[in-house]
């Protein structure tokens, strides 16, 4: 167990009703908030018309600027700060999914540095300061309500990059599952596909003596195993998306990483996937990460027997370790494809012409650069990249 030190400043408003209580409770907390969403979902859905009335009746002014994309992009961004500085606001609130809640807390970054925002994410630059960001919570994937990340696509260079800092996690998020009574089940797969890499990318470590955290994902894995199959046949099922909208949350607060080295690497190779093809994250994951686990689990053997073990409920020979490892992988994809998830990269209408190029970008070796080794279970170098790429075809 290596050392840590942790903080969870988000208070998270959970259960029915809880997106009426935004203006009484974000009223001692602003002046003027920019309301910032995606599309028209949230108006039809009749969403919108709620937080503007529970805002309204608490007094509480605002501006407001839609358009959020999944991918966020950063034009929108800069479209934002410049709303957010000729406005005077001091708070965002987010009110949809990850992509709405990444790209107001891009925005959040960029009201106060003087450069362009891009400069944060591309790692140039340390940002000092930041609007504090709330959330109305309408998709459980990305875990942005919580977490201190945030990913922009930069669509001019077809570059995703993501920026982590306690700056921008959110001071309060709404949660309410019957907001996520009417998502199409693709977005659900996309969404259940999205926390569980969050929890894969932790799980699997070299650290050794990590129990109780190992015990923490392993839990976390096992109830979105249970409850997501419940929603393919009932989308309406309240307490299977409360289960779920809990693990999104907690996948991504860093609890399940405490005390270990982390991995990343199929994050890093599926951003690649969304710049180009603009691809859901989600859906771009359930393809990488069975063909990364198949490449790298060698590298600790009994770390992916415990997983086939104690999350997909493989029984086997423990003396044949390769076979159990086998099967574990192969239920993964089984439960992606009861889903509706894709499993291959053809299925995302990705072909070969691009492969090289995208490896060679996820380890920056394509930007003239020495070469970046991505992942922490095992460092991969472009070509092993470009190995998952083709192991994913």
């Amino acid at each position: 167990m290596l050392n840590f030190n942790y903080r969870a400043p988000t208070r998270l408003i959970f259960g029915k009703g809880a997106q009426h209580k935004v203006g009484e409770t974000l009223k001692p907390l602003t002046q003027k908030l920019l309301l910032h969403y995606g599309g028209q979902s949230v108006k039809k859905s009749g969403l919108y018309d709620e937080v503007v009335a529970s805002l309204k009746g608490a007094g509480v002014s605002f501006v407001e600027l839609g358009g959020a994309v999944p991918n966020p992009r950063l034009s929108l961004v800069h479209e934002g700060i410049d709303l957010c500085r000729r406005e005077g606001v001091d708070m965002i609130l987010a009110v949809g999914g990850g992509s709405a809640i990444d790209s107001a807390k891009a925005i959040a970054l960029g009201f106060y540095h003087e450069g362009d925002v891009w400069e944060i994410y591309a790692g140039e630059k340390k940002p000092q300061k930041a609007l504090p960001v709330a959330t109305v919570l309408t998709i459980p994937a990305a875990g942005s309500e919580a977490s201190p990340s945030s990913v922009i696509t930069n669509e001019a260079l077809q570059i995703k990059k993501g920026h982590t800092t306690e700056l921008i996690q959110p001071v309060v998020s709404f949660i309410n599952p019957e907001l996520f009574f009417t998502l199409p089940k693709s977005q659900m797969g996309y969404g259940v596909a999205d926390m569980m890499s969050h929890i894969f990318e932790r799980y699997f470590t070299q650290t050794i003596h990590t129990d109780l955290t190992d015990a923490l994902c392993e839990g976390t894995l096992r109830t979105i195993l249970k409850n997501a199959p419940l929603l393919v046949d009932n989308p309406q099922d309240y307490d299977a998306w409360f289960e779920i909208g809990f693990a999104g949350t907690i996948a991504h607060i860093n609890l399940l990483g405490l005390g270990r080295a982390q991995d990343w690497g199929c994050h890093d190779m599926e951003h690649e996937l969304s710049a180009i093809y603009d691809v859901a994250h989600g859906g771009g994951l359930a393809v990488l990460t069975p063909s990364w686990m198949r490449y790298v689990y060698k590298e600790n053997v009994g770390m992916f027997v415990q997983f086939a073990v104690n999350v997909m409920g493989v029984e086997g020979s423990y003396r044949e370790p390769d076979a159990i490892v086998e099967e574990g992988i192969a239920r993964l994809q089984a439960f992606f494809r009861r889903l509706g998830l894709p499993t291959t990269l053809r299925e995302l209408g990705i072909g070969e012409e691009n492969l090289e190029l995208m490896a060679k970008k996820a380890t920056e070796v394509a930007y003239g650069k020495e070469e970046r080794r991505i992942g922490g279970f095992k460092k991969l170098g472009w070509q092993d990249v470009l190995n998952i790429y083709h192991l994913a075809q």
